[in-house]
């Protein structure tokens, strides 16, 4: 039986990761910060794992170590613990990329801070004579909780519309959460992944307005998709900001909509079979 230390193992792709070990019989510890219900093969670790509370339950050696959280949090935990694993599996993001010229000094900040995980998790390993792989998911949605999709979604649900500029046709490729469980569990057994990083996009490149249309499409009943001309949708959106009732989207995001931000599958196919599946949202996939 392989063992694994899985961190995120209650978020979005932690589910279906900790599912997909259990189907495979793994023995399991994961982190918590909140109690979870009992599950085969699966023991749940209290708290923070940076707390000595914590690190008194972990296993000292592991077939692999799983990161679905935040990566500079994981990195910073992995330069210092002492569980043995020849194998690291971490996962960050395609915004090291798209966010690192931003003009949002926040954003150009999240990129650096990836990036530096991502050095982190890689020069850790190779000290360890272990083999880490880094995935990068684009624009993530499954789960009903990520912050993109089903944000839009739960604010179309209420008001039955939802507000785009005009010419938001950059392209996107949504990647489903199981897609990149499947992923994460492939490349344990790669050899060829090891000291590499990829981009994990969905299995289709669509309009960023097609994407939303298609998100509103999924539910129940269906939204509406408005189009203004950009400084009418400008003049919108800082009302909502004023308001109150729309945070987070900065003038950056809201200048990408119309930016193609499109990956290559290609390394990930190549390497550990990654073959994800086309967009096609339900209303469970986003929450409602």
């Amino acid at each position: 039986m392989r063992r694994a230390l899985l961190f995120g193992g209650s978020g979005q792709i932690g589910r279906s990761l900790l599912a997909r070990l259990q189907a495979e019989r793994w023995q399991v510890w994961a982190a918590s910060r909140q109690a979870r219900e009992a599950l085969p093969g699966v023991t749940w670790l209290p708290g923070d794992l940076g707390a000595p509370e914590a690190m008194a339950y972990l296993p000292a050696a592991v077939d692999a170590i799983f990161s679905l959280g935040p990566l500079d949090g994981f990195a910073q935990w992995y330069a210092r613990a002492g569980v043995t694993a020849p194998r690291v599996i971490a996962f960050g993001s395609t915004s090291l990329q798209v966010k690192q010229d931003s003009a949002d000094g926040h954003e150009r900040e999240l990129a650096a801070r990836l990036r530096q995980g991502e050095a982190t998790v890689f020069a850790t390993a190779g000290s360890r004579d272990a083999a880490a792989t880094l995935l990068r998911p684009t624009l993530v949605y499954g789960a009903g909780r990520d912050q993109t999709l089903s944000r839009i979604a739960a604010l179309a649900a209420r008001s039955g519309v939802f507000v785009l500029p005009r010419g938001a046709t950059g392209l996107r490729q949504p990647v489903h959460v199981d897609d990149l469980a499947a992923a994460a569990l492939a490349v344990v057994d790669a050899p060829a992944s090891h000291g590499q990083a990829y981009a994990l996009p969905g299995g289709e490149t669509l309009a960023y307005r097609e994407m939303v249309a298609r998100t509103l499409a999924a539910l129940r009943p269906p939204a509406r998709l408005l189009e203004l001309p950009a400084p009418l949708f400008g003049a919108a959106v800082r009302v909502a900001r004023w308001s109150g009732r729309l945070q987070g989207l900065g003038d950056a995001a809201v200048a990408r909509m119309r930016q193609d931000l499109v990956f290559d599958a290609g390394p990930a196919w190549r390497d550990f079979g990654y073959a994800p599946r086309a967009f096609a949202p339900s209303a469970e996939m986003l929450g409602q």
